[in-house]
């Protein structure tokens, strides 16, 4: 669960904290460390070397949805992404799209990655990267995701000084 849990996605408070994302720190070394509400534990962000991840927003529990209801959570979610999407390619211009193929099967090996792809893959954020670069400076991707199926669907923004960029199968 995520700091964002009950919350009613708005397209303008995610760019407001991608925006301060942005203003903010980002660590330039260091290990890659989760950050949750000390009373409730929920994850509020993810930083390591050059990046920083947050979610900006989670989906109900899905546990017992199925069929329509589940198509239309789904939908849903996927209509956060689009509106958030839609604003940040009218501030910025339009975004490249980074999958996350090869990062997955690369940890479902047991392989290396870099320390931005090892973050989203142990947050369980599997989505393909909808990226910007560059947004005074540095890189900003969002991506949805559900670990599976009965899971909560979460939008997440992540804003790095380094690139972000489709990693090849030798790489």
């Amino acid at each position: 669960m995520t700091v964002r849990t009950g919350e009613t996605f708005k397209a303008g408070r995610a760019v407001s904290d991608i925006e301060a994302m942005l203003a903010g720190p980002v660590p330039a070394t260091g290990p890659t460390a989760d950050e949750g509400e000390p009373e409730t534990g929920e994850w509020s962000a993810t930083a390591g070397e050059g990046f920083r991840i947050v979610p900006l927003w989670e989906s109900g529990d899905l546990v017992g949805v199925y069929e329509r209801e589940w198509e239309e959570a789904e939908e849903a979610a996927a209509g956060h992404l689009a509106e958030l999407v839609g604003e940040l390619d009218r501030r910025w211009g339009a975004h490249r799209a980074v999958g996350m193929r090869v990062p997955i099967f690369r940890d479902l090996a047991g392989e290396p990655l870099p320390p931005l792809y090892r973050a989203l893959c142990d947050a369980d954020c599997r989505g393909d990267l909808r990226v910007w670069w560059p947004v005074d400076g540095r890189w900003v991707a969002v991506s949805l995701n559900q670990c599976d199926g009965d899971a909560p669907m979460i939008l997440v923004a992540v804003v790095a000084d380094r690139s972000i960029v489709e990693l090849d199968d030798g790489e």
